[in-house]
């Protein structure tokens, strides 16, 4: 089964730093990666970039659409005003279509801030102890996984530690 996690970085740069570091882990078989994408928001920046990490997913189990989808309805459609509220709505009425909540978009919105960054991860056949000691230094924090509690709650220790 694939597992969707959000990781925080405490630094813009954060998540684009685990790239090369989950291309190293999936050469050694311990994970594999479906597909990933990037937030990183410099701290005076007005709005975040993102990024699809194609050359780790090759051609990726989600599509750039839903990437750039997920993406906008988190960060840059607040940006565009009201004269896409209708189009705004109709655009987390489908993202909910597909299972992404309210909550979720919270969450993430509320964590993922200037100064941040934000790797969103689709993978499988993770083996996490020796993931965590692969990454790299500072600050990492699950915000959002679809694991059932009892898996979240130990991957939550796993990177606190």
């Amino acid at each position: 089964m694939a597992t969707l996690t959000v990781w925080k970085f405490d630094a813009p740069e954060g998540a684009a730093a685990v790239e090369d570091t989950l291309l190293q882990l999936q050469k050694q078989e311990l994970i594999k990666v479906l597909d990933a994408a990037t937030v990183s928001w410099p701290a005076d920046a007005g709005k975040p970039k993102t990024k699809q990490l194609h050359d780790l997913t090759g051609a990726g189990a989600l599509s750039g659409t839903f990437w750039g989808m997920l993406f906008g309805l988190l960060f840059f459609m607040p940006l565009l005003g009201a004269a896409v509220g209708a189009a705004a709505g109709a655009l987390g009425g489908k993202m909910a279509d597909v299972g992404i909540d309210d909550d979720f978009i919270d969450s993430v919105k509320s964590k993922v801030t200037p100064g941040t960054s934000a790797l969103f991860l689709l993978s499988q056949d993770a083996v996490v102890e020796r993931i965590r000691e692969a990454f790299p230094g500072g600050h990492t924090e699950l915000i959002h996984s679809n694991l059932d509690s009892e898996k979240e709650t130990k991957l939550r220790e796993v990177f606190a530690g």
